[in-house]
């Protein structure tokens, strides 16, 4: 039996195989980035933080934790669900879709770890910087942290196997009409999962052109999450400061 489906992010983020293949990601080096992050962004001691695509909330969590008033978002009911249990009179977690202005404005919106870029349509990614920018209140800044697409296509490994709590995960990645994409594979129970992430190879230029078209200003720009100078050959990250 294979289970197979194309439109990514509304299904593959809501399977338990997605945290599964991603467990390992770096928590050090994301709390070290919030805090970096809002440090430079001078956000008030309890200040009010949108985490735009939260996920299961791991970013929002912390952000609570180190002092903020935090509200996170996200498409996935699963993980919504599952962020809820963390829920205080200061974090709270809506199924909310980002393209979509939420109807409260916050001292900083976060849009982190290349959460952007999925949307087949491109229009939505122009309505997404429109939502950042009413989503912030006189003082606020947004934030989008995307991958460096041109050091991420210079260096793609074309073909990966993973395993993790005992899954065999067959990864190929390729650059195909503008998008950088990631096909999944794997067997559980003698079933066969296809699945695929597609997200947009949009390089700085690309980012200029829509925060021109959605009339909002880039202050800064950096490359790595210790807020260090941008690089377009040799950057990891595109973190993008802007109001």
């Amino acid at each position: 039996m294979t289970k197979n489906t194309k439109t990514w992010f509304t299904s593959w983020f809501d399977t338990p195989f997605y945290h599964i293949l991603y467990k390992e990601r770096d928590e050090t080096e994301a709390h070290a980035f919030m805090e970096n992050l809002s440090e430079y962004l001078n956000i008030p001691e309890g200040g009010t933080i949108l985490d735009l695509a939260c996920g299961k909330g791991r970013h929002a969590l912390y952000l609570n934790r180190i002092g903020y008033d935090v509200t996170g978002v996200d498409l996935s009911e699963n993980s919504i669900k599952f962020a809820k249990a963390f829920e205080n009179h200061r974090l709270k977690f809506v199924v909310h879709d980002m393209c979509t202005p939420y109807p409260k404005q916050f001292d900083a919106v976060f849009n982190l770890f290349t959460s952007f870029g999925y949307f087949e349509d491109d229009a939505n990614n122009l309505k997404t910087i429109k939502a950042i920018k009413a989503e912030l209140n006189e003082f606020g800044f947004g934030v989008i942290d995307f991958m460096n697409s041109e050091f991420v296509i210079e260096n793609l490994v074309p073909e990966e196997v993973k395993t993790v709590d005992d899954i065999e995960f067959h990864l190929k990645r390729y650059v195909e009409d503008g998008y950088i994409i990631k096909d999944i594979t794997f067997t559980v129970d003698d079933t066969l999962y296809h699945f695929q992430e597609r997200v947009r190879a949009f390089t700085l230029a690309d980012f200029e052109l829509l925060f021109e078209q959605a009339d909002v200003s880039l202050f800064d720009i950096f490359g790595d999450y210790k807020l260090r100078k941008f690089n377009a050959k040799t950057s990891e990250r595109l973190v993008m400061i802007f109001k």
